[in-house]
């Protein structure tokens, strides 16, 4: 129907509706944000279950040893960063002293380049920080909030991943209706698309954490440097959010350090072993590991981590990967919004389209070659406009 009506009115249908979705999610992010999260840890849990319902286990007793197994795994989680930060605790004498000692030191570095005198830069201090705790007592009600919406949020995640997980035949029932008899093959294929994205994508992330934190721990182990497990696994948590992660491990990994040791050597250290580990995880190892059939470019990476981050906080950070990549997968195959999936993707011409009129054209072909040139693992679909792509 609407590939009836002109370009123009075709392209301000699709702007409005991108505005009031964003509208209808921001809306409802405390409600679509578990059901995300559920989605897709139900996603990563499908192996679990289809293995015990091969042998001839009850569908809800399947569902409940799957989420057995992911309470675990977040258990173990939990305990392991409370025994590494419990650790921390236990030397906090020791780390007043030392950020005693660098604030001192600082503070002379201070006073040689500036007319301000110690005793300025303590009043000056004191009378920040009364500000700071000022605004953080203002700021408790909405802390006291966020806190409840946490336990809500985990409290919810296991009941949506049970009901998807038992409702999962009648909600692709669903999604079949939504499409004529003729699209039901191509709608299947990119459902199959997105499940395998997703796993390959979950499951990539819970390597690269590990890796990164034997690596990185390991090697600051090695090296003496104190509280190096925390550091690499609070690192390895943190880069799962895309670019805006990898800073926060570096000034997290910094000021741990500085905080546990009186000499500016480490400092150096942990920097250089976190952008090493750094280089090797981006170029080497993650591209092997999660593969590259679907890629997403950069601009639209760190566009997509803020947006989300602006709608559902760490949350939507965290998840605004995966979501991209599913909206890619189907605008890909969608004739009528195929420009959106070029928007996202990372098949970066080599010549500008202003000189080359072949790229201005939706071609085979041309995409072909935009693959290989970008080194992308080619995929064969057919579009859900009805479209034949080999």
């Amino acid at each position: 129907m609407t590939n009836n009506l002109p370009l123009t009115v075709r392209r301000s249908i699709e702007v409005m509706g991108l505005f009031f979705l964003g509208w209808l999610i921001v809306l409802g992010k405390g409600i679509l944000a578990p059901l995300l999260m559920a989605f897709f840890l139900s996603i990563m849990l499908l192996p679990i279950y289809r293995f015990f319902r091969s042998k001839n286990l009850p569908e809800a007793v399947s569902i409940g040893i799957s989420l057995l197994v992911l309470v675990l795994l977040m258990a173990g989680i939990v305990w392991f960063f409370s025994y590494q930060i419990s650790s921390l605790a236990s030397d906090f004498p020791t780390i007043q002293k030392n950020v005693t000692n660098h604030l001192r030191t600082l503070s002379a570095w201070v006073e040689d380049i500036s007319p301000l005198s110690t005793e300025e830069q303590t009043s000056f201090i004191s009378e920040q920080s009364s500000r700071i705790l000022s605004y953080a007592g203002n700021m408790l009600s909405g802390a006291a909030l966020s806190i409840t919406g946490i336990f809500v949020f985990i409290g919810l995640l296991p009941i949506y991943i049970f009901l998807l997980l038992f409702y999962k035949n009648l909600l692709l029932r669903f999604v079949f209706f939504w499409f004529s008899n003729d699209k039901h093959e191509k709608v299947e294929g990119a459902m199959r698309e997105m499940e395998t994205i997703i796993k390959s994508y979950l499951f990539g992330l819970l390597i690269q954490i590990t890796y990164i934190t034997i690596l990185l721990g390991g090697i600051l182990m090695i090296v003496g440097i104190k509280h190096a497990i925390l550091i690499g696994v609070i690192f390895a948590f943190l880069n799962l959010i895309p670019y805006v992660g990898a800073l926060l491990g570096n000034i997290i990994g910094v000021l741990i350090t500085l905080a546990s040791s009186s000499e500016l050597w480490p400092i150096v250290t942990v920097l250089g072993v976190i952008a090493a580990v750094q280089f090797l995880d981006n170029n080497i190892l993650m591209p092997r590991i999660v593969g590259s059939k679907v890629r997403i470019n950069a601009l639209a990476s760190i566009v997509g981590v803020i947006v989300a981050g602006e709608i559902a906080g760490v949350i939507g950070m965290f998840l605004s990967l995966p979501i991209i990549a599913v909206l890619k997968i189907i605008f890909d195959r969608t004739e009528s919004f195929k420009q959106w999936g070029i928007l996202f993707g990372d098949e970066r011409p080599s010549e500008s389209p202003m000189e080359e009129p072949a790229l201005r054209e939706d071609s085979e072909h041309v995409e072909r070659q935009l693959q290989r040139e970008n080194e992308i693992e080619p995929t064969d679909h057919t579009d859900l406009d009805g479209d034949t792509r080999r």
